[in-house]
């Protein structure tokens, strides 16, 4: 791999499409535990140029300017609370203007390389309301200039936020003594509700501004006194560390381990990758190392680690455990994961520094420092949503519930008759392409389609994806080996914007609101649906869904049953058990085209008519 080019895989890219589908998953998921996803070295530095330059140093100019501290003087400003402040209010904007987290190349945006702002500005994009039978005025799955001026409203108030000098803060004097003082309760808590009323319209356009994360220490820097502030903030960030690691516990995380290692630019032994897997090429399961490194330095120390830091009152062990959970983080930006969360472990890496070791338990910060009344409300606001997402995660997205980098995930594929997918880019008000319409100028037809197909061999390695091309050869039969399959998380992240590995932001309502728009016929777009697994529940349930007719089937899987197979499933699809079919439904089929991508005129030529 050179800096410009990266490592295609192996395969010819013309004949690709006429081999078997399994066949070409087996090769692409080899590939992938050599190579990753094989882009040029060129892509991992503009990354992080891009953290560098616009997040790191436009952020320390941001907030020490606009209060009158010294950029160049990091004493001065890296444990003044307002700092810390303004750097929460700046990763939550360039999240929500699509300039940090799923950004690029790595989350499926080529060209552009951005999505929210260019989406969430626009009328007529769609979005996706989380509760549009239950709270009036937010049902449709259209943008409207409503959903616009609340967007633009959150992006004015985070400015203001940002510019604001500071108010001088009779607490904070106390407690430290000279300082620049704290931003108005006021704006933060405007800036809250718009990005809570543009959340009732959009579960979308509020996940990407990772609200989950940034939304509580917003509420508790306006409304707690300053000492509870900041032990609120300890409880805040531990918790999100703990819920992620107790997700890790059960079958699927292993499974992360070695495609993620496999991804990282920095990894070039490609020995050190394959120990990784038990038995490369032959067998792409998690080996014992895999395994060991999942449970050790991925679970047990981000359970271990922040819970040293909430209850510690030894000042050697607490900056220890802090150092511990940055270099946790620095591992995890390393390893540039397909989200590309970047910006947000940066975040947290100083967020670790400034509560932990900038205002330390011992010195006055640690639990007992703070109300009671404030404490129970502040514990039991953060450990709702975990709980109700790690029993019930039909109710709840994966990153309110902390569930990050778990390998289990509310996943999608879809598969398109031949011809069926462009009419996505003629129905669709959207700023980009589909990503092989993004990526066939670049690279050429052919190519693109084999890019594509890298994210299915990525998914075929992880638990789910196993599943999901089971129960999609079931429906599909032969058609299988001729249909375009597609990831649909990046097929998400050119229709709406972004997607973070969650199947809620592409669930039955989007596919409606698509097919309103597109009108697919019976047979031309088919999608496998499934819902992560709930906490030692064992099964996973999918759903099938025609988009043209509704949804066709739902029924079960065992995870153990997903883990034990190969990416390739060269036993066949994976058991499962069907629990309903819709009555009377028999699959329109589609015949092979001699240029699978052609457009929507050659998909509806006399010759190409659907057969049953």
């Amino acid at each position: 791999m050179g800096l410009t080019t990266g490592d295609f895989p192996p395969v010819e890219p013309a004949k690709f499409m006429d081999k078997p589908y399994l066949e070409r998953i087996r090769t692409l998921s080899t590939h992938w535990a050599e190579y990753g996803f094989g882009t040029p070295k060129i892509v991992a530095f503009i990354y992080l140029a891009k953290v560098l330059f616009l997040f790191a140093i436009g952020g320390i100019l941001i907030g020490t300017l606009s209060t009158g501290m010294d950029p160049l003087s990091p004493s001065e400003w890296w444990d003044e609370p307002i700092f810390y402040q303004k750097v929460v209010v700046w990763v939550c904007l360039l999240e929500a203007l699509g300039v940090a987290g799923s950004w690029g190349p790595l989350a499926g945006h080529f060209k552009p390389m951005t999505g929210g702002v260019l989406y969430y500005a626009r009328v007529g994009t769609l979005r996706n309301p989380p509760y549009p039978d239950k709270v009036p005025g937010t049902a449709g799955g259209a943008r409207t200039p409503v959903d616009v001026f609340l967007f633009l409203g959150f992006v004015a108030f985070a400015i203001v936020n940002l510019a604001h000098p500071g108010v001088s803060d009779s607490g904070v004097t106390e407690a430290i003594g000279a300082n620049e003082g704290l931003l108005p309760a006021w704006s933060l808590l405007a800036t809250v509700g718009f990005l809570l009323a543009l959340g009732l319209r959009d579960k979308i356009a509020f996940l990407q501004a990772r609200a989950e994360q940034y939304v509580p220490p917003m509420v508790v820097f306006a409304l707690f006194p300053f000492v509870d502030m900041i032990v609120a903030a300890k409880i805040l960030i531990v918790i999100v560390w703990c819920g992620a690691a107790f997700s890790k516990v059960g079958k699927h995380f292993d499974n992360v381990i070695p495609p993620m290692v496999s991804n990282t630019p920095w990894m070039f032994s490609k020995a050190a990758k394959r120990m990784h897997y038990r038995d490369f090429p032959n067998d792409l399961r998690p080996s014992k190392h895999a395994s060991r490194l999942a449970q050790g330095p991925g679970t047990v120390v981000e359970f271990g680690a922040p819970l040293v830091l909430l209850f510690s009152q030894n000042e050697t062990l607490s900056i220890a455990a802090a150092c511990l959970m940055i270099g946790f983080h620095i591992f995890i930006f390393s390893t540039f994961p397909l989200a590309v969360p970047l910006e947000w472990n940066v975040a947290f890496m100083f967020i670790t520094a400034f509560l932990f070791i900038g205002f330390p338990n011992h010195e006055g910060y640690g639990l007992g420092d703070i109300d009671t009344v404030l404490l129970i409300v502040t514990a039991a606001a953060m450990l709702f949503f975990p709980i109700l997402g790690n029993l019930r995660p039909d109710k709840v997205s994966f990153l309110p519930a902390m569930r990050q980098y778990a390998g289990n995930w509310a996943s999608a594929m879809w598969a398109f008759a031949p011809g069926a997918e462009s009419k996505l880019d003629e129905g669709l008000i959207k700023p980009a392409l589909m990503q092989r319409q993004q990526l066939a100028p670049l690279y050429g037809e052919d190519e693109a389609e084999v890019i594509m197909h890298q994210l299915l061999g990525w998914r075929s390695m992880h638990s789910q994806g196993r599943g999901m091309n089971s129960i999609m050869m079931k429906t599909l039969g032969d058609d299988m080996n001729h249909y375009i399959p597609r990831e649909a998380e990046f097929s998400c992240n050119a229709i709406t914007g972004f997607n973070f590995g969650d199947g809620h932001f592409h669930d039955e309502k989007l596919l409606r609101a698509i097919q309103e728009r597109c009108n697919f016929a019976p047979g031309e777009f088919l999608v496998v649906w499934v819902e992560s697994e709930a906490a030692f529940h064992g099964t996973q349930y999918y759903w099938v869904m025609d988009v043209a007719v509704g949804i066709i089937e739902r029924g079960t899987w065992k995870v153990e049953d997903a883990v034990a197979e190969q990416p390739w499933l060269p036993n066949g699809p994976i058991a499962h058990q069907v629990t309903w079919q819709l009555d009377g439904y028999e699959r329109v089929r589609y015949p092979k085209q001699p240029r699978p991508w052609a457009d929507a005129v050659a998909a509806a030529a006399p010759d190409t008519a659907p057969v049953v």
